[in-house]
């Protein structure tokens, strides 16, 4: 029987090289193309400006398209984001990135993250849709750098390269946490002419100061630590040879070191050495220190003490409370004072609860607080802050937790008692504030560096009405005499209980909000 296939392809010899040749080319282009396929570099990439650098499996860079970055719980608040980005006309915008660790794995930083976009977007809806049509408009993009922001520096090489048009990025807010990794962000940032608005750094070594600008245009809505210190320590009146410190040898966390100093400053008089501990380098590892915090409450008991201040992170913090709680000395009543790592533990389940029962009073100072500025005197206050900023505050959530705007998830009086959401408003606030405060008449979007060149123009009558209280900057950008809330853990689940306002000026600023000349 004949073959079709022979007498059409291989019969005569004209076939025979033209089949070959045919035959030969297919061989060849498969040979390339599987080589291709083994030889091709790996596709990382997770969403347009979003990649897993070589080595991880995080994807960091930047997004202002809706993009979660795989965190199930920022899927809400970045598709708003995303909604508002939509509306807006290229060139006549400004751009506002939010930096920070969006892939923690840590369940209270995670939380945090969810608190810092809610609270920025919210400014940002303000800004565009309610200031009476003020330019520019106001993009804004998520900016992650990791867990533990061990990832930054991909993410903020990407945030230099976005200061042309098609971004125009004229701010860098979100900025959240005093680590060595934030504080090189920072530095990197502010080194490239690029504004910077810190929210919950409050690490003294992370700001610019009368000893010098080492990071300038970086601005910051929360007082340092030794701010918070000095609050606490008018408010709550300790007497140094009733306290002692219990603090955190770990070098190199700028929270950790800033607080333990300041801490030192107050209890000056004591006739106790400090009580050590060391965290792991990872201080979300619980690592062993819930046994070291057992022995310490021992000694602890040996004493007459009855007021500890605690200069560490959350979680350690936590050890350390239901380790005092266990106590063997349970007629002795005691004092935890600490600084804002204290507004974590609302929502932390590992927190024994029953010791604040106890005879375990926990105070630490907040960044800010719904109850703070709820109604006229209930914070001590006439000045500093108003009821009635707060209220436009809370009217501005019930708009954006809502359609068309929302919904960006739970933004209820609970949800606010840590401060976060609040405070990130402000921080966004103020950087639309200088960037239109920086925009020349006639003109749609100030120059690159002079957004960061407005901090010393916050004051008087331009200062930024806050929900936290009044951001009265003074010439290095740090906030002059800002309100502190104390805050109390309350045993009931989830309760953080405002106590009181206290200021590192002892007294309330006033009206006029001018930081004397004296201020650093």
């Amino acid at each position: 029987m004949r073959n079709p296939l022979r007498y059409r392809l291989w019969y005569t010899a004209r076939q025979k090289v033209v089949t070959s040749v045919v035959v030969g080319a297919l061989l060849i282009t498969s040979g390339w193309y599987g080589i291709g396929r083994l030889t091709a570099p790996e596709d990382r990439s997770c969403a347009p400006g979003v990649e897993r650098p070589q080595g991880s499996d995080e994807c960091v860079g930047v997004s202002g398209d809706g993009y979660d970055f795989g965190q199930p719980e920022l899927a809400g608040v970045a598709a708003a984001i995303d909604r508002e980005n939509d509306t807006l006309e290229p060139g006549r915008y400004a751009t506002v990135a939010l930096l920070l660790p969006l892939t923690s794995t840590d369940a209270a930083m995670r939380t945090k993250m969810q608190r810092e976009l809610q609270g920025a977007f919210a400014a940002q809806y303000r800004a565009n849709r309610l200031s009476n049509d003020q330019v520019p408009k106001i993009r804004l993009v998520l900016a992650n750098t990791g867990k533990n922001n061990l990832l930054w520096r991909p993410t903020v090489e990407r945030l230099k390269g976005m200061t042309g048009a098609p971004d125009h990025l004229r701010a860098v807010s979100g900025v959240a946490t005093s680590s060595t990794q934030v504080k090189s962000a920072v530095k990197e940032l502010t080194a490239a002419h690029i504004a910077v608005v810190g929210t919950t750094i409050t690490a003294d070594d992370i700001a610019n100061g009368a000893k010098g600008d080492p990071f300038p245009g970086l601005a910051r809505v929360s007082p340092t630590n030794r701010d918070e210190a000095r609050a606490l320590a008018h408010f709550g009146r300790v007497k140094a040879d009733k306290a002692l410190l219990v603090q955190d040898t770990r070098t190199g966390d700028h929270y950790t070191d800033t607080l333990r100093a300041a801490f030192t400053s107050l209890v000056k008089g004591t006739r106790y050495q400090p009580e050590l501990f060391t965290s792991r380098s990872d201080p979300n590892d619980e690592g062993t220190t819930a046994n070291t915090f057992q022995q310490i409450t021992h000694l602890i008991c040996d004493t007459d003490a009855e007021t500890v201040f605690f200069a560490g992170r959350h979680v350690q913090l936590r050890q350390f409370i239901n380790a005092l709680g266990a106590r063997g000395c349970q007629n002795r009543a005691f004092t935890i004072l600490t600084g804002d790592e204290g507004s974590y533990l609302g929502s932390d389940k590992k927190l024994d609860r029953s010791a604040l029962r106890r005879k375990v009073t926990v105070r630490y100072a907040s960044l800010a607080h719904p109850d703070a500025w709820a109604a006229p005197g209930k914070g001590g206050a006439t000045t500093g802050g108003s009821p009635a900023d707060y209220r436009d505050f809370l009217e501005l959530l019930a708009t954006v937790s809502k359609k068309p705007a929302g919904p960006i998830g739970p933004t209820d009086h609970r949800a606010l008692t840590d401060g976060q959401i609040i405070i990130a408003h402000d921080a966004m606030a103020l950087a639309v504030h200088a960037i239109r405060q920086a925009t020349p008449d006639g003109e749609r979007l100030p120059q690159l560096a002079d957004v960061g060149e407005q901090w010393p123009r916050v004051k008087g009558s331009l200062k930024v009405s806050g929900a936290s209280g009044w951001i009265c900057l003074d010439n290095h950008g740090n906030p002059y005499n800002k309100a502190v809330p104390v805050v109390e853990l309350a045993p009931e689940d989830a309760g953080q209980r405002f106590v009181a306002l206290a200021w590192p000026e002892r007294t309330p600023p006033d009206a006029t909000c001018l930081p004397p000349s004296s201020a650093p």
